[in-house]
C-alpha cells in the first residue's frame, strides 16, 4: 500500500485538511467531509488552522479595506 493511500485510510490529507478549513469557514461542508474530519482529524489541529485562517481573513481584509480606500481619495 502506497503511503498515498495509507494516509487516505488512517487520516485526512493536508489538501483535504485546507479544503475543510475553507469549507467549513464558509459553511457548505459536505456530510462525507465532515464525518471524516471527525473520524479522521484531530480536534487541535482544526482549532489551531480555524484560529490562523480567522487572522488571516481579517487582515486580508483590513489590507483590501486600506488599498480601496489610499486609491479612492
Amino acid at each position: 500500500m502506497s503511503d498515498n493511500e495509507e494516509n487516505k485510510k488512517n487520516g485526512i490529507t493536508p489538501l483535504s485538511f485546507i479544503a475543510s478549513l475553507f469549507a467549513g469557514a464558509f459553511g457548505v461542508q459536505s456530510e462525507k467531509n465532515r464525518t471524516r474530519d471527525f473520524e479522521h482529524g484531530k480536534f487541535s489541529h482544526f482549532i489551531i488552522g480555524g484560529i490562523f485562517f480567522a487572522i488571516v481573513f481579517v487582515l486580508a481584509v483590513i489590507g483590501i479595506v486600506q488599498l480601496v480606500l489610499k486609491t479612492a481619495s
